[in-house]
């Protein structure tokens, strides 16, 4: 499932306050200063003025939910932590055909640090089963992805990209089950968002299979710059009315 390209610079312009701009270009030129002016201001200390910010409403705090196949978690990257596993998982050749992001450790390494050093708009996970790492995630917010130059999108949608990471997870249904999942956390920890969205490769049959049942519905297609990909969307509205 090949992402739009979170390191991309074609991004959307994300407008915040001046005085946030004002902040940080002090904390770059002298970070004494900065603190004198946060006193001087009475402006939120750096780490505060990122939560915010927060985009996504929190992913760290989303907590565990209960499957069919056991107890699944998001879990933020942590780089020192993760990113020789995931490493690996993009060169299993199931995944480099669509993710496209094979080679040594640190192609995988500057894809994270890319989204983690980011303003918040896409936020990378690995997906947790029973407490066993085996599945990658990108949670982002469609409306501030390039995505939106290419498709109709509204405020607060939210994308998911994943990836099985371990071949004895596939084919049996644990994608289906984990997506519907993530997209009812999606639904339920951020109230403004009422569409998640997907856009699987039109190749990759077995992911737009995927997200069919987990209650995504085709929407056509639409031509990206590294796929053609079929726009998939779970509304809220489905989700309130599904038993």
């Amino acid at each position: 499932m090949n992402p739009t390209d979170a390191s991309a610079d074609d991004t959307l312009d994300l407008h915040v306050p001046e005085e946030f701009v004002a902040l940080f270009r002090t904390a770059v030129n002298d970070p004494a200063e900065a603190a004198t002016a946060r006193a001087r201001e009475d402006l939120p200390a750096p780490a505060d003025l990122r939560a915010r910010a927060d985009l996504l409403d929190g992913i760290a705090d989303w907590g565990p939910s209960d499957t069919p196949a056991g107890v699944f978690h998001l879990v933020p990257v942590d780089p020192e932590r993760d990113v020789a596993l995931i490493a690996r998982w993009m060169n299993d050749p199931a995944v480099a055909a669509y993710w496209k992001l094979t080679g040594p450790q640190s192609v995988t390494a500057d894809h994270l640090r890319a989204q983690l050093t980011g303003d918040g708009r896409s936020v990378p996970c690995v997906g947790t089963l029973d407490g066993v790492p085996m599945s990658y995630w990108e949670i982002y917010r469609a409306d501030l992805d390039p995505l939106a130059r290419y498709c109709p999108v509204r405020p607060h949608d939210t994308g998911v990209h994943v990836l099985i990471g371990d071949g004895t997870h596939r084919g049996r249904g644990l994608g289906t089950e984990l997506i519907g999942a993530v997209a009812e956390l999606v639904l339920a920890k951020r109230p403004a968002c009422t569409r998640v969205l997907a856009e699987p490769d039109v190749r990759n049959r077995p992911s737009v299979a995927a997200f069919l049942g987990a209650g995504f519905r085709p929407t056509g297609e639409v031509e990206l710059p590294a796929k053609r990909a079929v726009l998939m969307i779970r509304t809220r509205e489905a989700w309130e009315q599904s038993p």
